[in-house]
């Protein structure tokens, strides 16, 4: 891992967006190199990414 929060024991990355901690796996999968926390995750329930930028969701999201 070459994020450097990440490399931290005990680190856990959050969401940018809710706050919400994400597993390291979800991190390093869906994070650009370089940025330790992603910018949505899956309890965003009404933001989605959209390439390099998060957006609203166009129609509800049922979980």
């Amino acid at each position: 891992m070459s994020c450097g929060k990440m490399l931290h024991e005990g680190y856990m990355p959050e969401c940018q967006n809710c706050g919400a901690f994400v597993t390291d796996a979800y991190a390093r999968v869906f994070t650009p190199r370089g940025v330790d926390d992603p910018r949505v995750c899956p309890d965003c329930q009404d933001k989605i990414r959209d390439g390099a930028e998060v957006r609203t969701a166009r129609s509800s999201r049922n979980p």
